[in-house]
């Protein structure tokens, strides 16, 4: 399956409309269909398609009810909406749009407009996309950034909470760093900066978790369901990586090479702390390896 393509749900109650529409664009977008309003939104919550293309005149529950539904829930009401409809007056159209349709298309089907009206659609969603992945990315080092960390944090704190499975954060800062831009100059910190970055997110993808850059250089790193011996591990392991970069460092008072220190802490199921509190203690943490640098400072709640 080409995962680049987009993904259409066509919702018809007409069986000919169906079939003529996903003989239309299956060759160029991943198709799914429902015959009604109902299982158009299972299927929306499900699938999550980039774009809906939706009937007007359904029974049961007609494309505007659909509409409203998809429109009041927060997970799904970024995705667009095409209606399909016979009804062509302009008091019809306008209320599909003031419902928060992007378009109409008009039966009997006419396969060019279709395709422009649909393809147009889908550029302006990659567009989109791409806009709001580059706001959650960190320009210099390209991993996620402040923003992304918040958004990842909140997620998985919520799920700790109802899978009632450890979580790990733990917070990085490289040893000396001040002094080691004044010594090798800014762009040789920037390039330190990606390279720590690149160790940091390679540790912890292999293991299912998320890293970011929080600012200066501070990053920070979310370890979902490990166990605290696991995530210490994690831990250390970015350390040793980072020294193994060898990158020169005279000016720091720890080692000859850059060096970082990392404080975390393994949230256990049952502790009933706040999200703040638990940030606090795993900055609290980072201050106690940053007493001694070049070390990892963990421990469990």
């Amino acid at each position: 399956m080409d995962n680049d393509k987009s993904r259409i749900l066509i919702v018809d109650d007409e069986v000919f409309n169906l079939q003529f529409l996903t003989e239309l664009l299956a060759p160029d977008y991943h198709i799914n269909v429902a015959k009604d309003g109902k299982k158009a939104l299972e299927l929306t919550r499900t699938l999550q398609p980039d774009l809906i293309i939706l009937d007007v005149v359904m029974p049961e529950m007609d494309g505007y009810k659909v509409i409203k539904k998809l429109k009041e829930n927060d997970s799904v009401n970024h995705i667009p909406v095409i209606f399909l409809t016979s009804l062509c007056n302009s008091r019809d159209e306008e209320k599909g749009l003031s419902l928060g349709a992007l378009d109409y298309i008009n039966k009997p089907f006419h396969p060019a407009i279709v395709k422009a009206r649909v393809n147009n659609i889908l550029e302006l969603v990659k567009h989109r996309k791409l806009i709001e992945k580059i706001a959650l990315l960190d320009g210099l080092t390209g991993i996620p950034n402040r923003r992304a960390y918040d958004t990842s944090l909140q997620q998985q704190w919520l799920r700790f909470r109802d899978n009632n499975t450890p979580l790990s954060l733990g917070f990085l800062d490289i040893d000396y760093f001040k002094q080691y831009n004044d010594s090798y100059g800014h762009a040789a910190g920037d390039i330190s900066l990606k390279k720590v970055a690149g160790v940091l997110d390679g540790s912890t993808s292999t293991s299912g978790g998320f890293a970011a850059r929080y600012g200066g250089e501070e990053f920070a790193f979310i370890l979902p369901s490990l166990t605290v011996t696991e995530a210490q591990l994690v831990a250390e392991n970015i350390c040793l990586n980072v020294k193994n970069l060898a990158i020169e460092h005279n000016a720091s008072l720890v080692a000859p090479t850059l060096t970082v220190s990392i404080g975390g802490i393994t949230l256990l199921p049952g502790h009933s702390c706040q999200l703040e509190q638990f940030t606090y203690a795993v900055d609290q943490r980072l201050y106690l390896a940053k007493k001694t640098r070049n070390t990892v400072s963990w421990s469990s709640m």
